[in-house]
């Protein structure tokens, strides 16, 4: 069937990036720069068609970016991966420092949701003339706003 997934001749990039959430610039990019190694292409027309060992690759770094870890950080494991057992330690480390900087963004969204909703519910006491509301919204946006300097 035209147009379909055939695992046998690979993924073409807009289905890499659509099964990724890569855009097709990254994937060209990641290729470039020697995150994914030389991506195959297809005799007849020169695109690119990822296999299935490329495609995972694509797919562990797309989960890598999505938690937030920059291209070196990438790189490094992709280094680390390449030693086998003998960098288990230091794959550990890679992954428990991202795993508390994902923490400390994450904190960093909560508090981010609060002011938001804080701020969503002083509009909405001004929108229904409730003075008592608004003073008790300006508090919790207060008590926020605090946290994000402690």
């Amino acid at each position: 069937m035209a147009g379909s997934t055939d695992r046998a001749t690979g993924l073409t990039i807009q289905e890499m990036a659509r099964r990724s959430g890569f855009t097709e610039p990254t994937l060209r990019y990641y290729e470039k720069i020697g995150l994914l190694g030389r991506v195959a292409r297809d005799e007849s027309s020169g695109h690119r068609r990822y296999d299935p060992a490329t495609a995972d690759r694509v797919e562990a770094l797309a989960c890598l970016r999505s938690a937030g870890m920059t291209v070196s950080g990438m790189r490094r494991y992709l280094d680390l991966l390449a030693r086998g057992d003998s960098a288990a330690a230091e794959q550990r480390e890679l992954f428990a420092a991202q795993a508390e900087k994902l923490a400390a963004d994450i904190e960093r969204l909560r508090l981010r949701l609060a002011y938001l909703r804080g701020k969503a519910d002083l509009w909405d006491a001004r929108v229904r003339g409730d003075p008592d509301a608004e003073k008790r919204a300006i508090e919790d946006v207060t008590r926020v706003m605090d946290q994000f300097t402690d």
